[in-house]
């Protein structure tokens, strides 16, 4: 039986200016859907995980593409609710060599953001789930998401479900009223899986740690039931040239091996591929060939144009393993 998997967050639609032009250029937008919860459900679905995306969006037809978006990669809609309201927005503009790439978000009072969390009964909905997965995204949006939260991430935990946690610290989010210190701690300590940076851990839990190392042995001693924590790094030498490494800390430091990206596609989604690698990877791999998977699934990602990444298990095998690499498949 496939795992079965459940997400958290808010979809937005994405708006880019045509072949790398400037917002102050643009005279038409490309648009997609997509949101960091989001696209690791389509990553696990597309891997044949059964992955459903709980979200809120609003009863109109912008709502409906987001749900056809959805289901064409796989990704059940049963935990989606409609209600009056709008549909969050980001613009972004796609940097070129030295010119870096820009985002300006326009999600106040989306119909996420305004979502009853009460709406959700939580003890049914993770009856037979495996894998919930959430971001510090969702909580820093409102006091109704940050409860929403709350709520989702107590009762998996009490139904023995584990739990990923991205918890991507975003300055320019907490405007309500709570600040991550105060909020985050009491969401962090059930996860199974950290994605945590040495920033985000002092950001988000008051962990101030000399290198990652030190960080995740901090974080192990204040969260006891963390497994792993993992990271990557990244070299931008341009917009369109980065290298990369996946880090996993499990009581020691893995580390991938390096790859080199000098023809950057699309990086948005990049972390979010990785993220989904390594759900999978842990399910399936060593913790070494998760960490390589995953890794390998952020790489290819950056070749793929959209928020989600296109790929399939075999393919990122076969950059783990350095197989047709950039060749002409017939």
């Amino acid at each position: 039986m496939n795992p079965k998997i459940i997400t958290l967050g808010e979809i937005m639609m994405r708006l880019t200016p045509e072949s790398n032009q400037r917002f102050t250029q643009a005279s038409s937008f490309g648009a997609v859907y997509g949101g960091a919860e989001a696209n690791v459900a389509v990553s696990l679905a597309e891997w044949g995980f059964d992955v459903s995306h709980l979200t809120v969006l609003p009863e109109n037809d912008l709502g409906k593409a987001v749900i056809k978006s959805l289901r064409k990669s796989g990704v059940k809609t049963d935990l989606v609710r409609m209600h009056a309201g709008r549909l969050g927005l980001y613009f972004l503009e796609v940097g070129a060599m030295q010119r870096a790439s820009k985002i300006i978000y326009d999600r106040a009072d989306s119909a996420f953001a305004n979502l009853d969390p009460d709406q959700f009964d939580f003890e049914t909905i993770f009856k037979g789930v495996d894998w919930f997965h959430w971001t510090g995204i969702t909580p820093a949006i409102s006091e109704n998401t940050y409860l929403l939260t709350l709520k989702a991430i107590k009762a998996a935990h009490q139904q023995g479900v584990k739990i990923s946690a991205d918890i991507n610290y975003r300055r320019n989010l907490w405007k309500y009223g709570r600040s991550p210190l105060e909020t985050m701690p009491d969401l962090m300590q059930y996860s199974t899986l950290m994605v945590a940076g040495e920033t985000d851990l002092e950001n988000c839990a008051g962990i101030n740690s000399k290198d990652f190392q030190s960080a995740c042995a901090n974080a192990k001693e204040k969260f006891p039931g963390i497994q792993f924590i993992t990271s990557t790094e990244r070299n931008s030498i341009s917009a369109t040239h980065n290298q990369l490494v996946g880090i996993l800390w499990n009581g020691e430091t893995l580390r991938s091996k390096r790859y080199d990206m000098p023809g950057i596609v699309d990086r948005i989604g990049g972390g979010d591929a990785y993220i989904a690698g390594l759900i999978y990877g842990l399910h399936y791999f060593d913790p070494q060939k998760a960490l390589e998977f995953a890794t390998a699934a952020s790489v290819l990602k950056h070749s793929i144009p959209g928020d989600a990444n296109e790929i399939s298990v075999e393919e990122a095998l076969m950059l783990v393993e350095d197989k047709n690499v950039g060749k002409l498949l017939r």
